[in-house]
């Protein structure tokens, strides 16, 4: 039974250092929170901080992949709602394009995870959640005869990119109409892949 109780304590403990650092790496950066701040407000102590991460940069990492794994669903949800392979494609590509928005999803995801873990493992995990997701989507449209048959790598990369630079502009656009411009630019973008467009 102690045994128990202990792995429910880490478990909250990791819980609560997530979650709070998370809420301060979105509000103020990952440079500007300190490891001092973030046990205060997890109600922790730094040895419990350290027993679960080895220093503020897994912290992130951690945080990160949280994100990106939030994204994901929401992702995934939008194509859900929607019958039609191309719809789907559509949507998750939008609402990826939306929720990044988000000023706390860009600062976590797009702006401080390729300066704080560096651009190699930063691509390492973005591969390993949202374009995964779409090279899936795009295999099956392949596969489906809804894009012409071709390599699903160069096309995965070759859009994700896309989609990762234009949610890196909308995050600092100030233009009224961004959002709404890129989503028309990306139905484009995604029209001419078709191999009949419709």
């Amino acid at each position: 039974m102690p045994s128990k109780i202990r792995t429910e304590q880490r478990a909250a403990t990791r819980r609560a250092l997530l979650r709070e650092s998370r809420r301060l790496f979105a509000a103020k950066g990952y440079g500007a929170v300190g490891l001092s701040e973030i046990v205060t407000a997890a109600g922790v102590t730094k040895g419990a901080l350290y027993h679960q991460f080895d220093s503020k940069a897994e912290l992130f990492a951690a945080v990160l992949e949280q994100v990106q794994i939030e994204v994901g669903e929401r992702v995934a949800a939008a194509a859900d709602a929607v019958e039609d392979r191309w719809e789907q494609l559509v949507a998750g590509c939008e609402v990826f394009l939306t929720t990044c928005t988000d000023p706390d999803i860009q600062r976590i995801m797009l702006i401080d995870g390729p300066a704080v873990l560096g651009w190699h493992e930063w691509r390492a995990m973005d591969a390993a959640q949202s374009a995964r997701h779409l090279g899936e989507a795009l295999a099956a449209l392949i596969d489906a005869g809804v894009l012409a048959e071709q390599p699903v790598a160069p096309l995965t990369h070759l859009l994700s990119g896309a989609m990762n630079e234009a949610a890196l502009w909308l995050a600092t656009s100030t233009e009224p109409d961004a959002l709404a411009d890129t989503t028309a630019a990306l139905r484009r973008l995604l029209e001419a892949c078709r191999s009949t467009p419709e």
